[in-house]
């Protein structure tokens, strides 16, 4: 196990992110940031100042001992092609090196993209699209399919410098977003939109906007990655931010003030997207450069995280939370023949494995917070765990079996408050599959793989289930049948284990 820190200096400021890293695996243990108006700075004087080079060297300086603390093993400093535009960019470069041992890479539009790209296709699953990436100075269209990058545009608009013409004057809405449609027109990917493709908004433009339409939809989940922005919401968040004044767009959770600033420009070019794509919705990705890098430096071989970005995201969360006694795995291999053996009983469609697979392998993720409630506990550590690779429905999917567990946790007025998200036929899924977790886990109490099968009979009012053993099953079988009153209250049938 080894920490890997990355440093990102960009027209923003600099950040700082540590993670810890394990057979391939990585977790965010430790982020800064310290903002800086460099790509203001640069744009306006083609120079860095003398005190912000200072500054920014101190700060690096303090960056140093913090991943000096954590006993990083390798440093990863990139800055953007902004820092290009100052003419003693050079000089900089050698003074943060002589004075902290840090070397800055500059990414050029190339790399850019390619990081991005990696950054979004491991945090949505879909293997066909396009990317919107939106920066402060350029804006990027990058079309892929079957996880390779098929072309790219840039333009050189993005959210800040599109808010004033070439003499400083500040630009209306409508002026904005005439002009970046024009600018978009020119993308020769255009020509190629083909109608099946998903349409997914990144970089931090995409996540302010986010936050805003989840507002104005009334949305109950606070989960930014993956969230679905449909025309008529993308419409109504448009026209609330034609009506409120900056201080008011400050004051929105979520909102950073460096982006409350420029979310005219950033609404203006979503907006144009949306028109000229004639897109009916667009998902917003929380995929950022330095997760792209991160991707490049674990040892995952690509095609492996790529097969199934879900199983990939299940194992990193298991990685760095399982202990000797963990059983994880062996749960859900067991409530996946649980499900294939009462599928006559629960009558549930395939689309539900997900959930399942989820909510199985996570079972005890609440035990971090309270041991003895801990599927309580674990709706809330699976919603907000981060996990990819399904949606925000299959993920409250999940939160909720994990919950159903204890079918005494569940109520109705909380099942309530997602009503515009889950079903009538959801509803009925999660106690099912509660109950059937809570059985996997049972059947698996002496933490050894002793039941390898199990095979269901049903006779009238009950149902036996045969073990297929390689052991001594007692203590399996006594704790599996302590799930016959639930069992019943969801199957309104009795369970007998033998």
């Amino acid at each position: 196990m080894i920490n890997l820190a990355i440093i990102e200096l960009n027209d923003k400021g600099l950040k700082l992110s540590i993670y810890k890293t394990s057979n391939g695996r990585y977790k965010l243990v430790e982020e800064k940031c310290q903002p800086f108006k460099l790509g203001e700075e640069i744009y306006s004087e083609e120079l860095l100042r003398p005190k912000t080079k200072t500054d920014l060297v101190e700060v690096l300086k303090i960056y140093r001992k913090m991943i000096e603390s954590y006993k990083a093993q390798k440093i990863i400093a990139v800055a953007s092609a902004v820092l290009l535009k100052a003419r003693n960019y050079h000089g900089f470069i050698e003074e943060v090196y002589n004075h902290t041992g840090i070397s800055f890479t500059i990414l050029d539009n190339e790399e850019t993209i390619k990081n991005v790209y990696l950054a979004t296709i491991n945090s949505i699953d879909n293997s066909k699209g396009y990317i919107i990436n939106i920066g402060s100075y350029s804006t990027s269209l990058i079309k892929y399919n079957r996880r390779t990058i098929l072309g790219s545009n840039t333009i050189d608009i993005g959210a800040v410098n599109l808010l004033t013409d070439e003499n400083g004057n500040a630009r209306s809405l409508d002026d904005m977003i005439k002009v970046v449609s024009s600018e978009i027109k020119k993308m020769d990917l255009l020509s190629t939109i083909e109608e099946d493709s998903l349409f997914v908004g990144t970089g931090d433009a995409f996540l302010a906007f986010g936050h805003i339409a989840k507002k104005i939809a009334r949305y109950p989940l606070d989960i930014d990655n993956n969230y679905v922005v449909s025309k008529e919401i993308m419409d109504k968040t448009v026209n609330f931010i034609k009506g409120i004044d900056l201080e008011r767009i400050k004051k929105i959770k979520g909102i950073a003030e460096s982006e409350a600033g420029s979310i005219g420009g950033s609404l203006a070019i979503i907006k144009a997207f949306y028109d000229l794509l004639n897109a009916p919705e667009v998902t917003v990705s929380t995929a950022c450069i330095r997760e792209g890098i991160i991707h490049s430096n674990v040892a995952v071989p690509a095609q492996e995280k790529f097969n199934d970005l879900l199983a990939n995201s299940l194992d990193c969360y298991y990685e760095f939370n399982h202990d000797e006694y963990s059983i994880n795995k062996q749960v859900y291999q067991m409530a996946l023949i649980l499900f294939k053996q009462l599928k006559v009983m629960h009558k549930l469609p395939r689309y539900y494995v997900k959930p399942l697979r989820i909510a199985a392998q996570l079972y005890d993720c609440g035990k971090i917070i309270n041991y003895n409630e801990y599927a309580k506990h674990g709706f809330n550590t699976i919603l907000y765990s981060g996990i990819n690779g399904a949606t925000h429905r299959e993920l409250l999917i999940a939160a909720f079996i994990c919950l159903c567990q204890d079918l005494d946790n569940f109520s109705l007025a909380d099942w309530m408050l997602y009503k515009d998200i889950v079903t009538e036929e959801d509803l009925d899924a999660v106690r099912k599959l509660g109950v059937i977790v809570k059985l996997a886990e049972s059947l698996n109490a002496s933490k050894k793989v002793v039941i390898t099968d199990i095979i269901c009979d049903i006779l009238g009012d009950s149902i036996i289930m045969k073990t297929v053993v390689e052991g001594d099953a007692s203590f399996e079988i006594m704790e599996g049948m302590k799930v016959a009153v639930d069992y019943k209250k969801v199957f309104k049938k009795s369970l007998q284990i033998i």
